[in-house]
């Protein structure tokens, strides 16, 4: 092992401990970033995460913090941060996960970029996701990203980037935004928190007017303090401490929203575990499933066939550029507009049924399967039909779409390892306004049976924390 391997290291931190050591003078965001920088280069190589790494603009923007006379107002002071490839970072262009649909260097930042920015954190460079955000898989004309606990298997999408680069140590903290699952499913993937706010609570500002509502910025970290900060951030909040939630009544199901799909053993065990930490916490479980229609089923991919449509609309680009998939994809949702099967009604009926759910069974929170099976290999799945990626998509990652379409805040939190190595988490969904709520219980879970942090191998070197 190389020398500069043995030294100590900001990589691995979490980004509170990043932010105490800063503003407390103890490091500088220079050194932080520096840091970062380095386990980059050599990380990247095999995982595949990011599309653009910001190198000497990322240490020029720490400066500016180091420079900084009164930091003790930054949360996340000096903490380095990857942004999702479809929200726009000043000076780089906004690829979208496509060369057909990138869009030129971005002059501003996106709002959420800017909150991100206010706080102190450092924007190191910008993650991969599929084409149009579109797939639970990431890859895209010039690689494929990588699970950094087992590189055969997906990190999961959309946000399949940035899920890899906080599991492998890359960054401590990364924004991405969730349509259909593309925060909560690479967080399952990758052993990580993921949080999907409920509509509303943090500005979108993507395509297809946020994805007809379905798409909601959020946070991926490897604790739930760090998750609670990012959070915080992006919603334009000041950062509070999380608070023990007291007795709750919780819904535990197994059920799929998918006729057909059900969970695998290592998913049905990941949520039995997650009830007995619940009981464990002093909670109350009780055995209730949602009623997931085939209407909704029908319409919820209606709907998402048509964000491609609308996107490339707004675009507009020439839909020959895209890739197979993706033409097939935008090809069907211009036919369910048709239709009429994109109805704004449908999802306000879903939205009320779901809000519901929760006074007509005297429940909190309710329980779910993060995944159903395995992540899916990493392959370029954007050479492989639409259909193919339809059914892997289906079969591996179905709970997480009914709530995008109800607006309702959601997360996942690890629970354990499946008997292949790889990490299962499950997913906690609240009623509007429980962010906080499922944010105290996912720390009820952490502190209970806490998980590893970091996929088997990273982040490769010892760590400095203060």
């Amino acid at each position: 092992m190389a020398v500069q391997e043995m030294m100590p290291t900001w990589v691995g931190a979490t980004a509170k401990q990043i932010a105490r050591a800063v503003r407390r003078g103890d490091t500088s965001a220079t050194q932080v970033v520096a840091d970062h920088l380095e386990h980059v280069a050599r990380a990247d190589r095999d995982v595949a995460a990011f599309r653009a790494v910001r190198g000497g603009e990322a240490i020029v923007e720490a400066e500016k913090v180091d420079e900084q006379d009164d930091l003790a107002n930054l949360p996340l002071a000096g903490v380095p941060v990857a942004i999702k490839e479809n929200t726009a970072v000043a000076g780089l262009p906004t690829w979208n996960g496509s060369e057909a649909v990138r869009t030129p260097v971005a002059e501003t930042d996106h709002e959420v970029v800017r909150r991100l920015r206010g706080a102190g954190a450092i924007i190191l460079g910008a993650t991969r996701m599929p084409e149009l955000g579109l797939f639970a898989t990431t890859d895209d004309g010039t690689a494929v990203t990588r699970n950094p606990w087992r590189p055969d298997r997906t990190p999961g999408g959309s946000s399949g980037g940035a899920a890899a680069a906080v599991a492998s140590g890359m960054v401590p903290i990364a924004q991405g935004n969730d349509g259909l699952g593309s925060v909560r499913i690479p967080a399952a993937c990758c052993g990580l928190v993921g949080l999907k706010p409920g509509r509303g609570v943090v500005p979108c500002q993507l395509p297809a007017d946020d994805w007809f509502g379905l798409a909601e910025h959020g946070i991926l970290a490897t604790t739930v303090a760090d998750a609670a900060v990012g959070f915080a951030v992006l919603a334009g909040r000041r950062p509070e401490k999380l608070v023990p939630p007291e007795r709750l009544r919780v819904a535990v199901s197994l059920r799929s929203p998918v006729a057909g799909v059900r969970p695998d053993p290592p998913n049905r065990d990941a949520v039995a575990a997650g009830a007995r930490l619940l009981a464990a916490a002093g909670h109350d479980t009780v055995s209730v499933d949602p009623v997931y229609s085939t209407s909704l089923g029908i319409r919820g991919i209606a709907t998402w066939l048509a964000c491609a449509t609308r996107a490339v609309e707004e675009a507009g680009v020439d839909r020959s550029g895209l890739q197979r998939r993706s033409r097939r994809h935008v090809a069907l949702g211009a036919w369910a507009q048709r239709r009429g099967l994109v109805r704004e009604q449908d999802r306000v009926a879903w939205r009320e049924r779901s809000i519901a759910f929760f006074a007509d069974h005297s429940v909190d929170l309710l329980l779910t399967p993060a995944l159903a099976s395995v992540p899916p290999p990493a392959v370029a799945w954007s050479r492989r039909s639409w259909q193919a990626n339809l059914l892997a998509c289906i079969r591996y990652a179905p709970y997480a779409a009914p709530w995008n379409v109800a607006g309702l805040p959601a997360l996942v939190v690890p629970v354990g390892l499946r008997p292949d190595g790889l990490p299962v988490g499950v997913q906690l969904v609240g009623p509007p306004g429980s962010e906080l709520l499922l944010l105290g219980v996912a720390g009820q879970f952490e502190l209970a049976a806490p998980w590893q942090r970091h996929a088997p191998g990273f982040p490769r070197v010892p760590t400095r924390t203060s």
